[in-house]
């Protein structure tokens, strides 16, 4: 076994390293992430808040998680289940008049105050909470996204007990990029072969994954504490498998792996779907066309039964496309045409451009290409140009239904998400990254073999490295200049300042939903009230504001902190400022004052 293990680190010594090299450079990211998008925080809540998909101001506990609290958790786990049997048989006797069913949440008229245990209890996992994947199915259910991602964060933070660190979050992104990359090995390999290229096939592989790992995609994709990376990991590896399949003529046997990471796919983020049927329409028509009818009945029935499991498993999955607020907006951008969608091409152009491939990258393979065109044409003019381009003899027959496979649902996912993305940002265009640093691999190797019948095997693998060399520099160069998404520096500062007032009372003034920006502060705090700014000045109960003696005033960027300030100072409330708490750079442009009673002596 030792002996084996040796042989393989041996034969697989540089891919180790460029997989190490790269881990080192996710991990020095990382360890720079103080603060969280909102997104990410929610990703907690729906992963940890136990039975309690949403923080509502007006009603802090859900109706569920009530229900939960008083009607079944018991001293022990058997009076648990003994409660939990007796709920179960409520339900089936009395249905829409049980007690489950016709239980009543708290619910006030204005928001109140939630403390700070209430707020750590959304965000973290204790003993009484841990690997309750119940619980993270019914919080998903009212999400717009599938559980799995949510169900892998709670099981970190079941780990990781009573703390929320970038790490925990992070640390599934970061499998899930290196497990990208050692798929990039195996495709750049196998298309090299496939498409003619020859020898340089572990060349491709390795370069695919190395530009891949050192771009701001890469890195953006580790940072960002949502499903994407999953969803990257998803598309690659079903690539990967159609491929290998279609190499092995064996659509019709043996699809058990091609069934489970299609249903991963789907439980993981619906964007999956873009990919999985661009690349299953393609496969298709491809056996279709070469009357491979056994494969292509196999794998219609192996893609039927994997989403007739994906959906008994998630059927929320259905309202959630065709009936969620965010699916009939999706569907919606769908339906107007093309309205607009020239400029949001252009934004997403921009987006893969500045994250993965940067017009700089694309000068190499065009003075490459300009350069082998002007050899071959040289030859040609010379009365050499026989067998000019031929690629000795490697070339495999079927490398245009490859092709179609390669580059067909990468474009159709790309011509997708920018008409059905709600916002245009580089999220949704993750799951691209990784094929778009193997496309151009595999575009520059196939430059360079096109210079067999014009130049020596000596001075062909000279240029392979001064072109890989250029190449990794100028990816390089990109990632030292990362804009630093998702890192939210100085965050680090806000929750030092937070521990420092951990016995103040809090009231956030936000506008939307950004509160879910500051909510490992309000954990420290003492009881926080979140309120719009019409919230607070047209507040019925301003006697549990007027009351305190010192309130600590959390103003959102978007919000008018002078306004605040003016209702504040005002009669109704009667504060003074005491001081504005400063501390800098925010990380989200929030402001901290502290207002307070004057007493007289």
């Amino acid at each position: 076994m030792k002996e084996k293990l040796q042989k393989i680190v041996r034969g697989k010594a540089h891919e180790i390293l460029i997989l190490l090299i790269c881990a080192l450079i996710f991990c020095f990211f990382i360890s720079q992430k103080e603060g969280f998008h909102m997104d990410e925080l929610l990703s907690f809540e729906l992963a940890n808040a136990e039975f309690n998909p949403w923080i509502v101001t007006t009603q802090p506990q859900g109706r569920l998680a009530k229900f939960v609290h008083n009607e079944i958790d018991g001293e022990n786990f058997g009076e648990t289940v003994k409660n939990l049997v007796a709920v179960i048989q409520d339900v089936i006797q009395n249905r829409g008049d049980s007690k489950l069913l016709s239980y009543k949440a708290d619910v006030y008229e204005e928001p109140v105050w939630i403390s700070g245990e209430q707020f750590a209890e959304y965000i973290l996992v204790d003993g009484k909470d841990a690997f309750n994947y119940f619980s993270v199915y019914f919080n998903v259910k009212d999400d717009n996204h599938p559980p799995l991602h949510f169900m892998l964060l709670h099981t970190v933070s079941s780990l990781f007990q009573n703390k929320i660190s970038p790490w925990m979050g992070c640390v599934i992104n970061l499998a899930a990029v290196l497990c990208v990359q050692m798929l990039l090995w195996k495709l750049g390999d196998m298309l090299a072969w496939d498409l003619g290229l020859g020898d340089p096939g572990r060349k491709t592989g390795m370069m695919a994954a190395l530009f891949y790992g050192l771009s701001t995609g890469a890195v953006a994709t580790v940072l960002l504490i949502r499903m994407y990376g999953m969803v990257t990991l998803w598309c690659v590896l079903y690539f990967y498998l159609i491929l290998k399949k279609w190499r092995e003529t064996s659509f019709d046997k043996k699809n058990a792996g091609l069934i489970v990471v299609t249903m991963l796919g789907f439980w993981t983020q619906y964007f999956f779907l873009f990919y999985c049927l661009c690349l299953a329409f393609v496969v298709v028509v491809c056996l279709a066309k070469n009357k491979r009818v056994k494969e292509l009945t196999g794998f219609i029935r192996s893609m039927a039964v994997a989403a007739a499991i994906g959906l008994a498993v998630f059927p929320f999955a259905i309202s959630d496309v065709f009936s969620s607020e965010r699916g009939v907006e999706a569907l919606g951008n769908l339906a107007v045409g093309l309205a607009g969608y020239g400029t949001r091409l252009k934004s997403f152009g921009q987006i893969l451009a500045g994250r993965e491939i940067s017009g700089h990258v694309l000068i190499i393979p065009a003075l490459l290409a300009s350069f082998v065109a002007n050899g071959l044409w040289k030859k040609k003019s010379a009365g050499r140009a026989d067998g000019a381009g031929r690629t000795d003899g490697t070339d495999r027959t079927g490398h245009g239904e490859v092709l179609w496979m390669l580059l067909f649902p990468p474009v159709g996912y790309f011509l997708l998400a920018a008409r059905m993305s709600p916002y245009l940002v580089d999220r949704y265009l993750m799951p691209l990254f990784p094929f778009a640093a193997l496309v151009l691999m595999l575009t520059v190797f196939g430059l360079i073999a096109k210079l067999r019948q014009l130049y020596s095997e000596q001075q062909r693998k000279g240029l392979q490295w001064v072109v890989c060399c250029a190449l990794i520099l100028l990816q390089v160069g990109h990632l030292v200049c990362y804009d630093g998404s998702y890192l939210y520096r100085g965050y680090a500062e806000q929750k030092k300042t937070a521990a420092e007032y951990a016995g103040y009372p809090c009231i956030c003034l936000y506008d939307g939903v950004g509160y879910y920006e500051n909510l490992q502060e309000f954990a420290c705090y003492d009881k926080s009230l979140l309120l719009t700014l019409e919230q607070l000045e047209e507040r019925k109960d301003k006697e549990s504001i007027a009351q305190l003696d010192e309130v600590l005033v959390l103003v959102k960027a978007n919000v008018d902190p002078l306004k605040v300030l003016q209702i504040l100072l005002s009669d109704d409330y009667g504060f003074h400022l005491e001081r504005e708490v400063e501390y800098s750079p925010s990380a989200y442009g929030d402001m901290i004052f502290i207002v307070g009673k004057e007493h007289q002596n």
